[in-house]
């Protein structure tokens, strides 16, 4: 089985400040990574990383997530692909200076969308780098879109497309809060369906520039993912505390918020 894990863009860059790359969060994360890989080393990962503050100021700037049809729009979309390739690229650096198997593979390069939503993309990669121990990173990008012309799709709209491709178990999507906070800012336990309206006031946006919706769209779309793969398991948890990410990689924490169906 195979465990999807998410660097958050809030967590591996400054979300205020345009083009700002956190590389000690991630170097930290990549030793996290190793000490996991050092205890099961047959473990099956996916990494994704958000863009942050790279790929959303440029995305904002050009309207680009609800469509792309004029000439400077389509500027607008080779913009947004440079930024977004370039965290990317710093990622899997960084990573793989951490002596992790990393390989990028670029969402834009084969993803066709319609209304935001991918239709296909080129899985074989993905599969034979697993085949081989390596661990692929996706990351938030561009694409062409079958209604739209062009949008953006999310690393969590990627980690759904692939949900339901491929065999995965679990997914963990690490940012800089401690799970999904009620009204009184406290960390709610366990999301479903059946508890949905209970916080649905409290799931706010990002606090940043996020031109994919932030927290409310991250809980409905993995949501809507679990119901829809029954048995999934989705964390929202912090990536700020050192050594979570192994301890809930391993199964000797359950931190955050557990959205299940």
């Amino acid at each position: 089985m195979i465990t999807l894990v998410k660097f958050g863009g809030s967590l591996i860059t400054d979300k205020t400040v345009a083009s700002s790359f956190r590389k000690d969060v991630v170097e930290r994360l990549a030793q996290e990574l190793k000490a996991a890989f050092t205890t099961q080393p047959e473990m099956k990962l996916i990494l994704g990383n958000g863009s942050g503050s790279f790929g959303h100021v440029e995305a904002k700037k050009y309207n680009t997530i609800n469509s792309v049809t004029s000439t400077d729009e389509w500027r607008g979309f080779t913009k947004v692909a440079a930024v977004a390739s370039e965290i990317g690229q710093y990622v899997a650096e960084t990573l793989v200076a951490a002596d992790i198997p990393v390989f990028r593979v670029q969402p834009s390069a084969s993803v066709i969308a319609a209304d935001g939503a991918i239709q296909s993309m080129a899985l074989r990669p993905i599969q034979d780098g697993l085949e081989h121990g390596l661990v692929p990173l996706v990351h938030g990008d561009v694409a062409f879109d079958q209604v739209r012309g062009g949008t953006i799709v999310s690393t969590e709209t990627v980690f759904t497309y692939l949900c339901k491709q491929l065999p995965v178990e679990r997914i963990l999507l690490l940012g800089t809060e401690d799970g999904v906070y009620d009204m009184e800012k406290h960390t709610i336990e366990h999301i479903t369906s059946a508890n949905l309206d209970t916080y649905r006031e409290a799931l706010g946006g990002s606090g940043g520039v996020d031109v994919t919706g932030g927290m409310f769209t991250k809980v409905m779309d993995m949501l809507a993912l679990a119901s829809a793969r029954p048995g999934l398991q989705v964390r929202v948890m912090s990536g700020t505390t050192p050594g979570l990410l192994t301890q809930a990689l391993l199964g000797e924490s359950q931190p955050g918020t557990l959205i299940t169906a």
